[in-house]
């Protein structure tokens, strides 16, 4: 099939009317791939198929994407170009996409990335535009139903820590250091 049909084929089964060639052409302009609608697969590079591949995934206007290492096999400018169409779905047709990859450069992309260690939440970070235009990420740890809590893997290689740490409520936080030597108790 060629990107326009692919694109069509999920409207087409879900009874879609006659309106699916022009909402076919319409996505795959929104994602930078509309000279693409008349070409085959094997025709387009791996992100031009990677942003048709979205197209055809916005077909029938999810409210949800689910991504897998959607640019595992790409180059970093292919793959900045495969995360623009991401967020172009989201922003401009307000589709919520969950990105799912091993790739710490991933994270950078996206407004709020989730951590999972150990098969727990541990971390969330949230990414905003400062007052200069700069991009601000604060990172948090995340608490669980009986207050544990997983600190960065990287904060704790950073200042030593290991098996346990020190504690102390302060008015407004609580502060975490790593655990001071215990004096010996020889004779």
């Amino acid at each position: 099939l060629t990107a326009r049909e692919n694109v069509e084929l999920p409207m087409k089964l879900a009874g879609g009317g006659r309106a699916r060639r022009a909402r076919a052409g319409e996505l795959l302009e929104l994602l930078g791939v509309g000279y693409c609608a008349d070409r085959r697969t094997p025709e387009m590079s791996g992100g031009e198929q990677q942003r048709v591949a979205i197209a055809v995934a916005l077909a029938n206007e999810p409210q949800l994407i689910l991504a897998d290492e959607p640019t595992g096999e790409l180059d970093s400018e292919t793959s900045e170009q495969v995360f623009d169409s991401l967020r172009k779905a989201n922003r401009e047709l307000g589709v919520t996409v969950v990105i799912v990859t091993h790739d710490p450069l991933v994270s950078e992309q996206v407004d709020r990335t989730v951590g999972i260690r150990d098969g727990r939440t541990s971390s969330e970070t949230l990414r905003r535009e400062g007052a200069e235009g700069q991009i601000v990420a604060e990172e948090y740890a995340v608490l669980d139903r009986v207050g544990r809590l997983q600190l960065p893997r990287d904060f704790m290689n950073a200042l030593h820590m290991e098996r346990r740490v020190r504690l102390e409520l302060e008015s407004d936080h609580i502060g975490v250091w790593p655990a001071r030597e215990e004096p010996s108790h020889e004779q």
